[in-house]
């Protein structure tokens, strides 16, 4: 894997796995940005950084 850092920008707990995987399989950071209410704890758990995506990002 050519990357520095993988940057998912999710909150489906599917992608738990993947994110653990590329940490633990290909040494890489992962970075998860979610709308923290909205975000699976399992994903936020498996990311090396979760970051929110909250107040002027969010429409409405």
């Amino acid at each position: 894997m050519q990357a520095d850092v993988v940057v998912l920008v999710s909150g489906d707990g599917d992608f738990d796995l993947l994110a653990q995987k590329i940490r633990e399989v290909h040494g890489k950071r992962v970075e998860v940005y979610g709308v923290p209410k909205l975000t699976a704890n399992s994903l936020i758990q498996a990311a090396s950084q979760f970051i929110p995506i909250e107040g002027d990002l969010l429409l409405g």
